[in-house]
C-alpha cells in the first residue's frame, strides 16, 4: 500500500515538472486551424465553426445550449432567435432542434418554434382560468391569442381536460370547450324556453334572440326531445331552416294533413309549407311510409287520383273518343305535373301506342284521330282536282315543308298560350264521337303558280330580277287553315268544347296536309303526268324538233359572232347564253321534271334557283350532265354549251341533227323575215337602229346575229366597206342622233326644277333631235324594207 502511494507521488511530481517545463516547439493559430480542418474533413473530429470565426463548438454543446435557452425562455423559443443566440449557422440549429423534438416527446418543433410541455401546461392553466370565468371558450380564439395551429392546440388541450382544464369538449363541434356549470345553465334555459312554445318556431331565431351557443343548443335540444323531457320534435336537422314543432301542434297538423289527403287524394307542397312544414317531401315520406304516393313537382297524389286518371284514359281509348284529364285534376298542378301524371297512367294501362296527348292535358284515341281525318276526304279530293287544273306547279321540297311547319307552329303558339291560361281558370269535361275513319301524319306545302314575266327589253343582258327570285322562294298555305278545320270539326264532331277543337285542329294540320299531298299527287298522275303512249311519243317528237331548231339557230348565231373582235364576241356570247341557251336548258329541265311532278306550264318562268332545285331531284345519271349544262350558262363561250347540250340530248334520248345548207338558208330567211316584221311596227329610234344594223349585217355577211343593244356601235363598225357609202352615212347620222337624244334626255332629267332657262333650252334641243330622227326614220326603214322585198322576190 505504501509502495502504491509512492508511485502516485512520483508520477504527480513528473506531471508537475512537465507542466512547468518549456516546450521546444509551439503551434501557431493558423496551424491549429488547418489541423482541426483536416480532422473535420477526415471525419475524425465533429465540431461546428461559429459565425464570427473565433470558436469551434460541438453538436452536443449546441444541444445543451438549445435546451438551456428553451428553459430560460419559458418553454417556447423561435429557431431563428436560437441561431442568433448560439451564433452558429441556422442549418445546424434547425438540425439539432429537430433531433431534440424527435428524441424528447415533451418537446415539439412547430412552425419554426420549439415548445415543451412546461409551456403547454402553463397555457392550459391560463385557458382553465378563462374558461371558469366565461363558462365557454373557443379554440379559434385561442389560436389567435397564442399563435398556434388549431389541430395542435385542440389535441394538447384535449389531453389536459379533466386535469389542468376543468371542462368538456363539444362532441359536435370540436372547437368549443365549456364547463359543466355553463352546460347546466344553458340546458335549464333551453328547457324552459322550449317548454313554453306552442307553435312551430325556427330554431335559428332562438339563437339570435336569446344568445344560445348554436351547436350546444342543438345537442341539448336533441337530448331533451329524445328523453321525452320536451314534448315535440325538431324538423330539418341542424340546418338553418330547422324548426321545433310542439306535439300539440303536430297532432293538429297531422290530423289536417290526413284528412286533406283522404278527402282530396293529393297534398300540395306549398300548402304544407304555409302550414309550417319546411320540408314537405321528407315529412310526407316519413308520415306515409306504407302509402303508395306519386311525387310530382308541386304536389304528391294518392292512388285514388291515379286510378281515376287511368280509368279516364282507358275509357277514352276503348270508346275511340277523347278525355280532358285537367277536369279531374286539382288546379294546383302545373302543366309539367299533369304531363307526368298522364304519362304514368298511359304506361300503367299500356295505351302508349293507341293514344296521344294534345295540349298537354287532353288524351285522344288514335281511332278518334283517324275518324276526324276521314271527315276531310271529300273536300280533299275536290280541292286536289281543282288545284291540278288551275295550278300545274308542284315543286315541293323538304326545306319548304320544314319552313312551312315552323311558320304554322309559331303562329299557333300565342293561341296555345291563351288557351292554357283559360283552361286553368275554367275546367271543362266531356267526350265526343265522329262518324267515319281515315288517317295521315305529315304536312304538305304547295307553291302557287307565278305569272310569267316577260323580258323588259330585247337588248337587256339580265334575264330576271329579284322579284322572280322572291316568287320562286315563297310558300303557299297548307291544305286547309286551322280556323277552317275548326269549323268543319264543330259541324261534324259532337259534344266537343271549343278548346278541345282548337287543340285537335292544330294536331290535324300536319296529317291533313300530308294526306292532301298524296291525293294531289295521285290526281296529277291520273290527269296529266300519265299520257298515252301515242301522246308521249308525239311530245318527244315535238321536243326533239324544238331543241334541234334552237340548237341550229345558236350555231348560226355563234358563226356570225366570229366576225367581231374578241371583246365584242364575249359580250354577244354572254347575251346568247342568257337568252337562247337558257331557254334550251329550261325546256330540257322542264321535260325531265314532268316525271317527278315538278313541271311548269311555261319553262321561261324557271329561274336559276328553281332549276337547281329540280336538278337536285333527278337521278345521278341525269343530274351530272344537266348540271354541267346549267353551269355553262354562266360562262363566256357558246361552244362549251353546245358540246354539253349534245351530251344532255343523248342522256334524254333525243337525237340532235345538225342543219344542212337548205335548213340554214331557211333559218336565215325566217330570221330576216321576223326582224323585218318587227322593224315595220317599231317606233323607238334606238330599236329601229338596232334592228336595221342587224338586218344590214345579215344581208352583207349572210350570217345571223343575236346581239345586245350595247353592241350596236360594233355592228355598225363591221358594216364599213360592206355596204354602200350613202347607206353607211345614213346609218352613222342616225346613230349620232340617237346617241344625242339619249344624252339630252339624261341631262334634262338631272337639271334642277328652278333652272327654267336651262330646262327650256334643253327641251328645245331634244325637240330638234326628235324632228331630225323623224325625218330620217322613213328613209332608214325604206332602205331595209326595200331590201327585204327584193330578197323575198329573189328567194
Amino acid at each position: 500500500m505504501a509502495a502504491d502511494w509512492e508511485e502516485i507521488r512520483r508520477l504527480a511530481a513528473d506531471f508537475q515538472r512537465a507542466q512547468f517545463a518549456d516546450t521546444v516547439q509551439r503551434l501557431s493559430e493558423r496551424n491549429c486551424i488547418e489541423i482541426i480542418g483536416k480532422l473535420v474533413q477526415d471525419k475524425k473530429l465533429d465540431v461546428v465553426h461559429t459565425l464570427d470565426g473565433k470558436e469551434y463548438i460541438t453538436p452536443a454543446q449546441i444541444t445543451r445550449e438549445i435546451r438551456d435557452e428553451l428553459y430560460v425562455h419559458g418553454g417556447r423559443i423561435n429557431v431563428v432567435d436560437l441561431q442568433q443566440i448560439i451564433n452558429v449557422d441556422w442549418i445546424h440549429v434547425e438540425s439539432r432542434a429537430g433531433d431534440i423534438a424527435k428524441s424528447d416527446k415533451g418537446v415539439h418543433l412547430l412552425l419554426g418554434q420549439l415548445i415543451d410541455d412546461t409551456y403547454l401546461n402553463r397555457l392550459a392553466e391560463n385557458v382553465n382560468d378563462k374558461l371558469q370565468e366565461a363558462g365557454l371558450i373557443s379554440i379559434t380564439e385561442l389560436c389567435k391569442n397564442y399563435d398556434l395551429p388549431g389541430d395542435f392546440l385542440s389535441e394538447e388541450l384535449s389531453k389536459r381536460l379533466g386535469k389542468l382544464i376543468q371542462g368538456e369538449l363539444d362532441q359536435h363541434n370540436k372547437g368549443i370547450i365549456f364547463t359543466p356549470a355553463f352546460v347546466a345553465r344553458h340546458k335549464a334555459r333551453i328547457r324552459g324556453l322550449f317548454s313554453a312554445i306552442t307553435r312551430p318556431t325556427p330554431v335559428s331565431g332562438m339563437i339570435g334572440t336569446f344568445g344560445f351557443q348554436e351547436h350546444l343548443l342543438y345537442s341539448v335540444l336533441e337530448e331533451l326531445v329524445n328523453t321525452g323531457r320536451l314534448k315535440g320534435s325538431v324538423v330539418g336537422g341542424r340546418q338553418d331552416n330547422a324548426v321545433y314543432i310542439p306535439d300539440i301542434y303536430s297532432r293538429t297538423q297531422n290530423a289536417w294533413v290526413d284528412a286533406f289527403l283522404q278527402q282530396n287524394g293529393y297534398l300540395e307542397f306549398d300548402s304544407l309549407v304555409r302550414l309550417g312544414i319546411p320540408d314537405p317531401t321528407s315529412y310526407i315520406r316519413k308520415r306515409f311510409k306504407s302509402s303508395k304516393l306519386l311525387f310530382l313537382r308541386a304536389a304528391c297524389v294518392g292512388q285514388t287520383l291515379v286510378d281515376q286518371v287511368e280509368a279516364s284514359v282507358e275509357e277514352a281509348v276503348n270508346s275511340a273518343t277523347w278525355t280532358d284529364i285537367q277536369a279531374i285534376l286539382p288546379s294546383c298542378l302545373s302543366m309539367e305535373d299533369v304531363g307526368m301524371l298522364i304519362k304514368q297512367a298511359m304506361r300503367n294501362t299500356n295505351v302508349l301506342s293507341s293514344a296521344q296527348v294534345l295540349g298537354e292535358t287532353v288524351v285522344v284515341s288514335e281511332k278518334f284521330l283517324s275518324n276526324c281525318l276521314s271527315l276531310f276526304d271529300d273536300a280533299m279530293q275536290q280541292k286536289a282536282q281543282k288545284e291540278v287544273k288551275n295550278n300545274p306547279v308542284f315543286l315541293i321540297t323538304e326545306d319548304d315543308l320544314k319552313q312551312a311547319s315552323m311558320l304554322t307552329e309559331s303562329s299557333a303558339t300565342s293561341k296555345k298560350d291563351k288557351r292554357d291560361a283559360e283552361r286553368k281558370k275554367k275546367v271543362t269535361e266531356g267526350s265526343g264521337s265522329v262518324k267515319s275513319g281515315g288517317g295521315g301524319n305529315a304536312r304538305e306545302i304547295r307553291i302557287r303558280k307565278t305569272k310569267k314575266k316577260g323580258r323588259k327589253d330585247e337588248d337587256s343582258d339580265e334575264e330576271s330580277g329579284p322579284s322572280q327570285q322572291n316568287r320562286s322562294k315563297q310558300s303557299a298555305a297548307p291544305f286547309m287553315a286551322q280556323e277552317d278545320i275548326i269549323a268543319v270539326l264543330e259541324e261534324r264532331v259532337s259534344d266537343c268544347p271549343e278548346e278541345i277543337l282548337s287543340e285537335l285542329a292544330e294536331h290535324l294540320v300536319r296529317p291533313l296536309a300530308k294526306a292532301y299531298q298524296e291525293v294531289l299527287r295521285a290526281v296529277f298522275l291520273s290527269s296529266s303526268s300519265s299520257p298515252s303512249r301515242a301522246n308521249k311519243k308525239q311530245s318527244m317528237k315535238d321536243l326533239q324538233e324544238e331543241i334541234t331548231n334552237l340548237f341550229n339557230n345558236i350555231r348560226l348565231f355563234e358563226k356570225g359572232n366570229k366576225l367581231f373582235s374578241d371583246e365584242t364576241q364575249v359580250h354577244i356570247a354572254k347575251h346568247i347564253l342568257k337568252t337562247l341557251c337558257t331557254d334550251v336548258t329550261n325546256i330540257l329541265v322542264n321535260f325531265l321534271a314532268a316525271d317527278l311532278m315538278m313541271s311548269v306550264e311555261n319553262p321561261a318562268t324557271i329561274t336559276n334557283e328553281v332549276r337547281v332545285k329540280i336538278l337536285g331531284k333527278l337521278s345521278d345519271e341525269t343530274k351530272g350532265p344537266l348540271m354541267k349544262l346549267h353551269n355553262c350558262l354562266n360562262g363566256k363561250t357558246v361552244e362549251d354549251f353546245l358540246t354539253n347540250l349534245e351530251t344532255c340530248a343523248e342522256v334524254c334520248g333525243l337525237m340532235l341533227k345538225k342543219g344542212d345548207k337548205k335548213r340554214e338558208r331557211q333559218a336565215l330567211f325566217l330570221h330576216r323575215q321576223a326582224l323585218t316584221e318587227q322593224l315595220k311596227e317599231a317606233e323607238d329610234p334606238a330599236l329601229i337602229l338596232h334592228l336595221t344594223s342587224v338586218l344590214l349585217f345579215q344581208a352583207s355577211t349572210h350570217c345571223m346575229l343575236h346581239a345586245p343593244g350595247r353592241c350596236v356601235p360594233q355592228i355598225i363598225g363591221t358594216l364599213t366597206g360592206r355596204i354602200p357609202t350613202e347607206q353607211q352615212q345614213l346609218l352613222a347620222s342616225y346613230q349620232s342622233l340617237v346617241v344625242k337624244q339619249l344624252v339630252s334626255q339624261s341631262h334634262s332629267s338631272k337639271l334642277q326644277a328652278d333652272d327654267d332657262d336651262k330646262v327650256e333650252e334643253q327641251d328645245e334641243e331634244v325637240r330638234g333631235v326628235r324632228m331630225q330622227l323623224a325625218a330620217l326614220t322613213p328613209q332608214l326603214k325604206d332602205l331595209m324594207l326595200s331590201q327585204g322585198k327584193t330578197a323575198v322576190t329573189e328567194d
